[in-house]
């Protein structure tokens, strides 16, 4: 059985259609110019529509894809905040204790005559003799006061040493600074003589908070 031959494509009579066309009277056209135009204007449409449509449509869903990946990455975010939000109470609770621990080390108002009583009774224990116990004027900072004494006291190295051990051993917190010693120029049995400024605090209460607060603010007021 022979197979069946297809009729051979005149390309030089399809050229020739497209010669010495009036573009007045397209419908006396030959039909290849004519389904050439028709695709290309088939083809127009399509680019046309893509452009004025789809490429709207795909800026969109690109932008609806960011919002997307960033609600995913705002959930993660939220989703390991509350894996972790227990830790954080227990952190939080933690430190809430060592604050209250370090501010009961802390005298209010009135127990700083006591501790003074009590750094005065450290230095007597030791036979140290107090030449000078002087308060000096209270400095107040954040949320505490710091109170300054200078002091003077004649003894031994020894004694000396053995009183800052004791003030470090104190209930409250006491400290020794800009301390100075020197010899006794009145004594002739090897004394002594120690200069220090002793410095304790004390938390200030509610109304002292309250004061320093209003007091800030006025003058935050007052600058404007």
């Amino acid at each position: 059985m022979k197979a069946r031959a297809f009729p051979a494509i005149d390309f030089r009579a399809i050229l020739l259609d497209f010669q010495n066309l009036n573009p007045k009277d397209v419908g006396a056209w030959p039909a290849a110019p004519r389904v050439t135009i028709l695709l290309a204007l088939f083809l127009a449409i399509m680019l046309a529509g893509w452009w004025f449509v789809w490429v709207d449509q795909l800026d969109m869903l690109e932008k609806k894809q960011q919002t997307e990946l960033k609600l995913r990455d705002e959930f993660v975010a939220k989703k390991k905040e509350a894996v972790n939000l227990d830790l954080y109470v227990q952190q939080l609770n933690e430190i809430d204790r060592s604050f209250g621990a370090l501010l009961k080390q802390l005298p209010n108002k009135a127990e700083v005559e006591s501790l003074l009583v009590e750094i005065n009774q450290a230095g007597m224990g030791r036979g140290l003799q107090f030449d000078l116990f002087k308060p000096g004027v209270e400095q107040v900072k954040d949320f505490y006061a710091e109170l300054p004494i200078n002091v003077r006291l004649t003894g031994s190295y020894h004694d000396f040493g053995a009183f800052a051990g004791d003030i470090g051993k104190l209930s409250r917190i006491v400290t020794l600074n800009n301390v100075s010693i020197v010899a006794n120029p009145q004594a002739k049995d090897g004394s002594l003589v120690m200069d220090a400024v002793t410095k304790t605090f004390r938390y200030l209460d509610e109304e002292e908070l309250a004061a320093k607060k209003k007091a800030a603010q006025a003058a935050k007021g007052a600058k404007k």
